[in-house]
């Protein structure tokens, strides 16, 4: 018998693969989708929640209160965002049907608060994009920790170089002293750095599949990857892109276990020299096997062995029933 399923609220900057990230948490059966706040990141914070209330439509899902988060950083304003990567809108250039609902009344930090009280000890947060909303969620009530199960964040680059700087990941170096805050919190957190992220991929054959599926969202999803996977051609020599939130998505539900994921100490560099939004993790001692550092609480995953893009794609094409379907 599968177990309630997990209250989760999704902070996301939605660009293309924040799309496929939320397009299968909502066909996860594992996971309740609570709450959904928006950052700048790869698009504007206001940007991101229209991206996200017509994905929403598209899935029948005008339940799902959507908040508008930070549009500027903690000590920097945006920047403009991801266009080469994301397309002009964040979607990939995808035309999605307007949605008639607005964006919620309340800001991303009071929806988060005010789930962190209706499921007080339950709530897993997971994070896809710069960490603005959870920083400013922290400094406005520093209870908060006490209420939430866990939380997924997709960021860093632990054992490989980043990808916006030679040393930093674009999520935390958009906003470095937020990640700083998210992993000084009193919180158990798992990390999602580029070292799987790039590991796990979807190919164009993948895309094609999902935009020739029956169900709008999928085919939606299938039509914004078509810039995606051209950003992705120097990088893999192919039209192959990277499974960066959504496989922090994955992980988030539990549908598959990393094989490594040591807790070890974390720090983000806040300094404004070459290596800003470098995470430093501690992995001395890790060659011969896992060890966790005592105390810690923020773990970080180097190996995820199952095949990520297999489930995500049973999942998003509804071929998949749950979690039990892998191993």
């Amino acid at each position: 018998m599968m177990s309630e399923p997990i209250p989760l609220y999704l902070d996301c900057d939605t660009g293309v693969d924040d799309a496929v990230a939320i397009a299968y948490l909502l066909g996860s059966p594992s996971i309740n989708l609570v709450g959904i706040g928006t950052v700048s990141g790869n698009t504007s914070a206001a940007q991101a929640a229209r991206n996200t209330l017509d994905l929403l439509a598209l899935a029948g899902r005008d339940d799902i209160p959507v908040a508008v988060g930070a549009h500027d950083h903690l000590t920097s304003a945006f920047g403009g965002g991801a266009a080469h990567v994301h397309g002009d809108n964040g979607i990939g250039g995808a035309v999605l049907p307007h949605a008639d609902r607005e964006p919620d009344a309340r800001s991303a930090v009071e929806l988060l608060i005010e789930l962190s009280h209706r499921y007080a000890g339950r709530l897993h947060v997971l994070t896809i994009g710069p960490m603005t909303n959870i920083a400013l969620a922290l400094a406005a009530d520093p209870t908060l920790p006490s209420r939430v199960a866990g939380v997924t964040s997709m960021g860093g680059a632990a054992l490989v170089p980043g990808n916006i700087r030679p040393a930093a990941e674009a999520n935390i170096f958009n906003d470095p002293e937020a990640a700083e805050a998210l992993l000084s919190a009193d919180w158990d957190v798992t990390l999602v750095p580029l070292d799987v992220t790039m590991e796990h991929t979807l190919a164009e054959a993948d895309r094609d599949r999902l935009a020739a599926a029956p169900a709008p969202l999928a085919a939606a999803v299938g039509a914004m990857l078509d810039h995606y996977l051209d950003f992705y051609v120097p990088i893999y020599g192919t039209r192959t892109s990277a499974l960066h939130d959504p496989l922090a998505a994955v992980l988030a539900t539990g549908a598959i276990t990393p094989d490594r994921a040591p807790r070890v100490p974390v720090r983000v560099d806040t300094t404004d020299g070459p290596g800003r939004g470098q995470t430093i993790a501690d992995l001395r001692g890790q060659r011969i096997a896992t060890r966790d550092h005592e105390g810690v609480r923020t773990r970080v995953v180097l190996e995820v062995a199952a095949p990520v893009a297999e489930h995500l794609m049973g999942v998003l094409l509804g071929e998949v029933p749950g979690p039990d379907a892998v191993g």
